[in-house]
C-alpha cells in the first residue's frame, strides 16, 4: 500500500543519513580500487565485482550489474573511472526497474485493505506495524491492529504499546490464543467499524517451516471467511543489518507462504545497505518500505532511483 508522493527534501535527507555508513564503506572501497587508473578495464571491473559482493548486493545481482557495465564499456570503447559511479547508478536503477512490478495505486485497493505481516522475531516486525499504522493514520485512514503473534507474550504486549502510542484499536486475546481466531475477530471488527486498513501481526518461527506454513495457511483461510480476497498483501519484514542472512530469511518465508511485498528495516547504523538491491532484484517481489531510522517517520516508501542515488552518489 505504498503511496506515490514526491520525494521530499526531508525524506531525502533522512535517507542519506540512514545510508551514510553503507555509502561511506562502498565509496571508500571504490576510490581505492580506481586510484591511479584512468579508464574502466577488466581489472577495475574485477575490483568492482568484489566490492559489490562485499557490500551485500549478492552474487547473482552483482554478476548482472557487472555484465551490464561490461556491455556499456564495450559499446563506448572508452569509459573513464570518473564516469564509473554515474554508470553504476544508471545500470543498477535500470536493473531494478526492469525486475519489479509497479505498485497498485491506493484508490484501486479494497476496503478494508488487509495486510498480513510476517517475519522472524527480532527483525523489527512489530515496530514496522506500529510505524505503518502511524503512516496510514496520518493519511487520514482508520487503522486496526490484530495481535496474531500469540507465540510470544512480548509480541502481544509490544503491539498493544504501539496501538496506544498511535491511538488505534487492537484486537488481542493474549498469549497462546489461536492466531487464526484473532485474525477472524479482527477482520469482523474492522468490517463492522468500517476500518480502512487492517494490519495482522503473525508469529515469526522458522525452526519448523511446516508448522509455520500450516499456521499462515490457516490464518489466510479464516480471513477469507470474512473477506473473500483477504489478505490483500503479505508483507515480509527483513532486517537489513543482517546482510546475507536476510536473503536466507526471504528464501524461507517465500517457500512457506506467498509473499507479495517486502519491508527492509534497520538500514541506519549498518554498512549493509546493498542488501536491498540484491533482495529487490533476486526475489522479484516489490520492496514497499525501508527503515532508515528510529522515528516513526523513518519508515519510507522504497524509491529505487533515490535509494541508488543516496547509496552510490558522490
Amino acid at each position: 500500500m505504498a503511496l506515490f508522493k514526491l520525494f521530499s527534501k526531508e525524506k531525502k535527507q533522512a535517507l542519506d543519513q540512514g545510508l551514510a555508513k553503507s555509502k561511506e564503506s562502498f565509496l571508500g572501497k571504490l576510490r581505492r580500487a580506481v586510484a591511479g587508473r584512468s579508464s574502466v578495464d577488466a581489472d577495475v571491473l574485477d575490483e568492482l565485482e568484489e566490492i559489490l559482493i562485499s557490500s551485500d548486493v549478492g552474487v547473482q545481482t552483482t554478476i548482472a550489474v557487472i555484465g551490464r557495465i561490461e556491455k556499456r564499456v564495450a559499446r563506448d570503447k572508452y569509459v573513464s573511472t570518473d564516469e564509473l559511479d554515474k554508470i553504476l547508478k544508471e545500470e543498477i536503477t535500470a536493473l531494478l526497474e526492469e525486475n519489479t512490478q509497479p505498485v497498485a495505486k491506493t484508490e484501486e485497493k479494497s476496503k478494508p485493505y488487509v495486510i498480513m505481516v510476517v517475519g522472524v522475531n527480532g527483525v523489527g516486525k512489530t515496530t514496522t506495524i506500529g510505524k505503518l499504522a502511524y503512516r496510514f493514520k496520518q493519511e487520514g485512514k482508520s487503522v486496526m491492529l490484530g495481535a496474531a503473534d500469540t507465540f510470544r507474550a512480548a509480541a502481544v504486549d509490544q503491539l498493544k504499546i504501539w496501538a496506544r502510542r498511535v491511538d488505534v484499536p487492537i484486537v488481542e486475546k493474549g498469549m497462546q490464543a489461536d492466531p487464526a481466531s484473532v485474525a477472524f475477530d479482527t477482520l469482523n471488527s474492522a468490517v463492522a467499524k468500517g476500518a480502512d486498513v487492517v494490519l495482522i501481526d503473525t508469529a515469526g518461527r522458522l525452526h519448523n517451516k511446516i508448522n509455520l506454513m500450516n499456521e499462515l495457511s490457516k490464518i489466510k483461510q479464516v480471513m477469507k471467511k470474512v473477506i473473500s480476497d483477504a489478505p490483500h498483501e503479505v508483507l515480509l519484514v527483513l532486517d537489513g543489518s543482517t546482510g546475507q542472512n536476510a536473503f536466507e530469511q526471504a528464501k524461507q518465508f517465500t517457500a512457506a507462504t506467498e509473499v507479495t511485498a517486502l519491508a527492509i528495516t534497520k538500514l541506519d547504523g549498518t554498512a549493509k545497505g546493498g542488501v536491498v538491491i540484491g533482495i529487490s532484484d533476486q526475489f522479484k517481489i516489490p520492496v514497499h518500505y525501508i527503515g532508515v531510522g528510529e522515528r516513526m517517520e523513518d519508515l519510507q516508501d522504497f524509491n529505487k532511483k533515490q535509494f541508488v542515488e543516496s547509496l552510490f552518489g558522490q
